[in-house]
This record gives C-alpha cells, sequence and structure tokens, in this order.
C-alpha cells in the first residue's frame, strides 16, 4: 500500500478505546438480536413444517434400515416448547443472516482503510450465501449419510437374543441437527474470511500456500470435533473445508497483493 492511500485512509480514523470497542461490540450485537426476531417470529409460525423438514433425512434412514414406526420421544412437558424456540432462533437466525453479517462488518469496518470499505456489499453477500450453502450441503449430503450409518447399528443381535432399538428425544434429536446446520454453514466461510485477508494485504497467495500443509491438520481435527463419530461425516466435511480453502488461494492469487520477489541473496540462505 502506498503512502498516499495510508494518509487518505488515515484522514478518516478515529481513535478507540478499549471500553469504546466493547461498546460498539455490545450496540451491533444488540441490533443482530433485534433483526433475528422478524425471522424467529416467521419461524415459529411455522415451526411444525420446520420441523418436518428437519426429521425428513432421519425418518427416511429409519425406513430404509426396517426399524419400525418413526417417533420422537420427550421426557420433560416442556421439551417440545424449547425444541421449537431452538428452531425459531437458529431459522430466524439464517433467515436474518444478511443483516447480521453486515453487523460484523460495521464492526470491523473502523479499522479499515477507505479503499478497504467498498468491499462491505461483496463480503455480505458472499457471506450469505456460503452460510446458507453449507447449512444446505449438511441438510443435502451429510444428514442421510450420517443417519444412515448411526443408525445402522440397531437391529438385532446375531444371536438373535435381543434388539437394539434406538429411542430419540426431540431435543437431543434438534439440538444435534441444528449444531450441524449451523457448523456446516460456519465452515464453509473460509473462503470469505481468507479472500477478504487476502483482499485487504493481510495474506498473499504464496503464503497461503505455504500454510496448506498446516490446513489439512486443521481441517482434519476440525471435522473430528464437528462431525458425528463415523469416518464418512467427517470426511464429508474435511473434503469441503481443504477444497474451500485451495479455492481461496487461487481467488488470493488474482485479488491480492503480489508477493515480494525473492532476490538471490533471500533464496541461497532460503534452508532446503
Amino acid at each position: 500500500m502506498s503512502q498516499e492511500e495510508v494518509e487518505q485512509g488515515a484522514e478518516d480514523d478515529v481513535a478507540m478505546s478499549f471500553m469504546e470497542h466493547l461498546e460498539e461490540l455490545r450496540k451491533r450485537l444488540i441490533y443482530s438480536f433485534l433483526g433475528i426476531l422478524p425471522g424467529m417470529s416467521v419461524a415459529w409460525w411455522y415451526k411444525e413444517e420446520i420441523l418436518s423438514l428437519l426429521v425428513r433425512p432421519l425418518a427416511q434412514a429409519w425406513r430404509r434400515l426396517g426399524l419400525g414406526e418413526v417417533s420422537l420421544h420427550f421426557a420433560n412437558p416442556v421439551d417440545p416448547f424449547v425444541s421449537y424456540l431452538k428452531i425459531a432462533a437458529v431459522v430466524g437466525a439464517l433467515f436474518s443472516s444478511p443483516w447480521i453479517f453486515w453487523q460484523i462488518w460495521a464492526f470491523i469496518s473502523p479499522g479499515l482503510y477507505r479503499r478497504e470499505r467498498r468491499y462491505a456489499l461483496p463480503f455480505v453477500i458472499a457471506s450469505t450465501l456460503f452460510f446458507a450453502g453449507g447449512a444446505v450441503f449438511s441438510y443435502h449430503f451429510v444428514f442421510p449419510l450420517g443417519f444412515e450409518t448411526l443408525l445402522g447399528f440397531a437391529g438385532m443381535l446375531p444371536d438373535q437374543s435381543m434388539r437394539i432399538q434406538p429411542t430419540l428425544m426431540i431435543g437431543e434429536y434438534l439440538s444435534f441437527a441444528l449444531r450441524m446446520l449451523v457448523a456446516f454453514g460456519v465452515v464453509f466461510e473460509v473462503p470469505v474470511v481468507v479472500t477478504f485477508l487476502a483482499a485487504i494485504g493481510v495474506v498473499n497467495w504464496k503464503q497461503l500456500l505455504r500454510f496448506g500443509r498446516w490446513w489439512l491438520v486443521i481441517a482434519a481435527v476440525l471435522a473430528g470435533i464437528l462431525t458425528p463419530p463415523d469416518v464418512g461425516s467427517q470426511m464429508m466435511m474435511m473434503v469441503p473445508l481443504v477444497g474451500l480453502y485451495f479455492l481461496s488461494v487461487g481467488l488470493a492469487y488474482f485479488i491480492g497483493p503480489k508477493p515480494p520477489k525473492e532476490g538471490p541473496a533471500s533464496s541461497a540462505i532460503e534452508p532446503s
């Protein structure tokens, strides 16, 4: 970045204390919560239809495995209410994600230079699309494979002495399903974050490419933590994580800063 750009960007900068940063964060969190309320209201109105949609992959896997009648149970009378409230909150947040990402941008934009603030609209649009894309990918590809694998442990034992029968509680199932949707939505934000860091000059494509070997390890750990304990589901998260990261490297090559050329002296002392 040239000295002229630095001076031009700095002229708008206003120094903020730590407490002022906290106050700004509090304001953005309040705005985000208020923005979720309309989406929550709509989701609550259609809560039963949304629940039916969320349990469809489970029901399909249940029937394919011949486990009998599909049912969700609850042990506490308040459990269905809490479960529907979870549905309304998460689906409301998904509906309101453009507003939430705009608040995130509004929080970080004071620390950016003037030329970097023009990325606001692309950041919000890309963040929304990738977050929704991650949730859709999870629902259509990970849920069917994961449920069929995990429910496959049910059935009669080889000596026909006992049947292992799943009894799923509505609260536990929805916590699991909603956590998976949000987890995939968040990990699909990798290209948005990495490309944005490249666009504002924090990293360049060569640095990202060198970090790729470590990203493979990070992706494997994240997939192991965030997905069910079966190899199929873990691979369904790890493969997009790796693919999206290297997509970001390609985008950084075109829109990010060019790495400095290494001179003869620096390449001579670089370890092999």
